[in-house]
């Protein structure tokens, strides 16, 4: 497989599970909580890179820029969906309290403050408001970013030993 195909098939599985999430808002009523949209927000920047890697198709090293760009995503919405997963199981007493909404807090913090402020979560964080196969949707996106990670390693690992054949 070549690796503009390879950037296609990455933009293709973010672009599905965007879709799946506006889809689960949209028709099923599921609201996103502020880690939920921090984690849309890691995903459109995975599928953002793999869109420009196949569209620029690029040699070697930029290649790998666009793969390392894509996994540094991926990871950051892996361990915003593992924060988001561990909210969801800690003892009720030891829940953070509900805070403001995410467009009150952009409206009045800086952005590192909202950053902050969102990765400590919140009440509505640690509410499971969608399952599938006893995992929680944001166990679900975990596994599904780490997915993504795995892909993005390989593919870092491998294009140096395909373009040293080419």
């Amino acid at each position: 497989m070549n690796t503009r195909m390879t950037f296609l098939a990455g933009f293709i599985a973010a672009a599905g599970a965007l879709a799946f999430a506006y889809y689960l808002q949209y028709a099923h009523g599921l609201e996103p909580c502020p880690l939920c949209i921090f984690q849309r927000v890691a995903m459109a920047g995975v599928g953002l890179f793999c869109l420009a890697g196949f569209i620029h198709g690029p040699g070697a090293t930029g290649g790998r820029v666009y793969l390392a760009l894509a996994l540094i995503c991926a990871l950051t919405g892996a361990a915003i969906a593992a924060r988001h997963v561990w909210l969801m199981h800690l003892p009720p007493d030891q829940v953070p309290a509900c805070g403001p909404g995410l467009d009150y807090l952009i409206d009045i913090m800086p952005l590192t403050e909202v950053l902050t402020t969102v990765l400590r979560g919140d009440a509505s964080c640690a509410t499971v408001k969608g399952a599938f196969a006893g995992l929680s949707l944001p166990a679900w996106t975990c596994i599904y970013f780490i997915g993504l990670s795995l892909a993005g390693m390989l593919g870092l690992l491998v294009a140096p030993a395909r373009s040293r054949s080419r």
